[in-house]
């Protein structure tokens, strides 16, 4: 009998890599996205490579790993890739307390984000 096989999340023609935990807000998170969204990949990971925000080294991991399932999964050519999506979610929250004055304590949010990055092959017709 065997295993149902999963439907693929995206199309035939796209690769999908997940981010879970990356540290920092999502909403920090969501400039970086918005770099790179539409963009061609090869170009995409030169603006993260000299990107002065912490977070762009974590997005380009993800991206290099996007382009990574496309090559050797989907059997993609990796040089008509262009980022089709870049979204952003909250993940967990680590709390943590640190001592205020008078015996009080106050709480400290220490948030992680998810990115999902979808890379498409588009046509060379130009």
């Amino acid at each position: 009998m065997g295993k149902e096989k999963n439907p693929r999340r995206v199309g035939e023609n796209e690769a999908l890599a997940v981010g879970g935990q990356i540290r920092g807000s999502a909403q920090k998170l969501g400039l970086v996205a918005a770099l790179i969204r539409g963009k061609n990949a090869g170009e995409a990971l030169s603006i993260l490579s000299f990107s002065p925000k912490a977070m762009a080294r974590d997005v380009r991991k993800v991206l290099a790993s996007a382009i990574a399932n496309a090559e050797n999964n989907h059997n993609l050519d990796v040089d008509s890739l262009v980022v089709a999506e870049a979204s952003v979610g909250k993940s967990i929250s680590m709390k943590r307390f640190t001592p205020r004055a008078r015996g009080r304590a106050s709480r400290i949010v220490k948030p992680f984000s998810k990115v999902r990055i979808v890379v498409r092959e588009t046509s060379q017709e130009a």
